[in-house]
């Protein structure tokens, strides 16, 4: 197992959902949608939606970080909503609730 991740940013899919993880990466874009946080958290093998609700760990950290900041952070696989689905991501039917 890598010390930084057990799973590239490329290669989560619907059949990881439930399953925690640990992605490292560089933040690509960030997204404040009325307290909940979005990052995309980017490596060099593609894109993972990462999701930081108010309260959890390291929501005010994400919240100072810069484009390109270098992040490790685990949480949780879930399906992401039908209409939510982006099919120009290969991991566009996931995004990983933010634990630490």
């Amino acid at each position: 197992m890598h010390a930084y991740r057990t799973h590239t940013c490329g290669e989560l899919r619907k059949s990881h959902v439930g399953e925690t993880v640990k992605l490292s990466g560089w933040l690509h874009r960030r997204r404040d949608h009325g307290g909940v946080m979005f990052i995309d958290l980017r490596d060099h093998y593609g894109l993972t939606q990462i999701v930081f609700n108010p309260g959890s760990p390291g929501f005010g950290t994400v919240e100072r970080l810069r484009a390109e900041s270098v992040i490790t952070l685990e949480g949780k696989v879930v399906a992401r909503d039908e209409s939510l689905v982006n099919p120009n991501l290969a991991t566009g039917e996931i995004e990983i609730v933010a634990g630490e």
